[in-house]
């Protein structure tokens, strides 16, 4: 049998490895912690189905991706005795609003927990499988690895010389903090984006968010080409750094440009396919401030970048089909007729920024995988 659930998530803090926490709660009758779920609801999307078990069985709202994160299975004893097997796909929940009061408050407990805490609490295997390899904070951490250079320096015990010969070297340029950096901005500027197209009343907060982001992406990849320039040593082909932050560049620039355009446009009629395409755009996010910390050594972490880039081809394709339904459905209501064909002109403009923005994505994946596949 087939069920659906939400992971509802959220950062604590700024930073790239800022700790992740996910949301649990109680099962109402054996009190064990769960995430929340429940049945496909007919011709509701499963992942707007997700959304909603997750409104009222934990009291969250948020951007919800359409693409499953993973699935997982457990057994489950019904009222007739029988002890059926479900297959639960997981779609990843960006929190932005914790309700005070919900359906299921009364009978139910719901407690934020690390990414490790979540993975210990809950009792199926798989399902703490997918916690542990959601965005762990912790495998950044060990991602950031000593240069070759200084662990020799340590184990030889030459501290002081080493560090005057090292001064002699060529310098290589802090490209992986300015990479992290600009992944900040992005991540920055897609969770506004999430918020623009969910909370109507703050647009001009959100709006003027993404223009900063964007402002601070514009001098980081600045002083990325500046870098790249004046650096006589640098980790991965000059080509392959400038493409990969300017594919990033990308990203937040389209992202600007799809608030500038609900502004411009005083657009608030969001469709369904358009916050489906959001809900990609601020996983994807998440997913390039997990790979990037990676790319420190690429040769260990190498089947982990595969998973990551993997998945941001797959949304973008998924975001494709979106786009193409989205239009298709603008145009059925508004293209045949001349009064309409203002409103269906915006909604394709900004479907347009929304399609580059995932597209931008993809183009990180594959430079990400072009790094990998040159150096792992």
């Amino acid at each position: 049998m087939r069920q659906i659930a939400a992971l509802p998530y959220r950062a604590r803090g700024a930073n790239l490895d800022a700790p992740v926490s996910v949301l649990l709660v109680t099962s109402r009758e054996t009190k064990r912690w769960v995430i929340p779920k429940g049945n496909p609801m007919g011709s509701t999307a499963p992942h707007a189905a997700a959304a909603l078990e997750a409104e009222e069985e934990a009291g969250v709202r948020g951007s919800v991706c359409p693409v499953p994160l993973g699935s997982y299975r457990y057994r489950k004893r019904r009222k007739t005795g029988a002890s059926l097997m479900f297959d639960v796909e997981v779609y990843p929940l960006s929190v932005d609003e914790e309700l005070a009061d919900w359906k299921e408050a009364g009978e139910r407990t719901r407690q934020w927990f690390s990414l490790a805490e979540a993975a210990d609490k809950v009792e199926e295997p798989d399902l703490a499988d997918l916690i542990r390899s959601f965005n762990a904070a912790e495998f950044n951490s060990a991602a950031r690895r000593r240069s070759l250079l200084s662990a020799i320096a340590e184990r030889s015990k030459v501290g002081p010389m080493f560090a005057w010969f090292q001064n002699l070297l060529p310098k290589t340029g802090d490209f992986f903090t300015l990479f992290e950096t600009h992944a900040q901005s992005v991540c920055g500027a897609s969770q506004a984006l999430g918020r623009l197209f969910t909370d109507g009343s703050a647009r001009a907060e959100h709006i003027r968010e993404i223009n900063e982001r964007e402002h601070d992406a514009d001098n980081i990849i600045r002083e990325t080409l500046g870098t790249v320039r004046r650096t006589f040593l640098t980790p991965f082909d000059r080509g392959a750094i400038t493409s990969l932050i300017g594919a990033m560049d990308d990203a937040v620039d389209e992202m600007q440009a799809a608030a500038n355009a609900v502004d411009l446009y005083d657009f608030d009629e969001f469709e369904p396919e358009m916050k489906d395409m959001v809900a990609i755009i601020i996983d994807s996010g998440r997913l390039v401030a997990e790979a990037l910390p990676l790319l420190r050594d690429v040769g260990a972490n190498a089947t982990r970048l595969h998973e990551l880039t993997e998945r941001l081809v797959r949304m973008e394709g998924h975001a494709d089909e979106l786009h193409r339904a989205g239009l298709k459905s603008a145009f059925q209501r508004f293209g045949s007729d001349p009064a309409g064909a203002m409103r269906f002109t915006v909604r394709r403009e900004i479907f347009k920024h929304l399609e580059r923005i995932v597209d931008a994505f993809e183009d990180v994946a594959n430079e990400i995988d072009g790094i990998v596949i040159d150096h792992a």
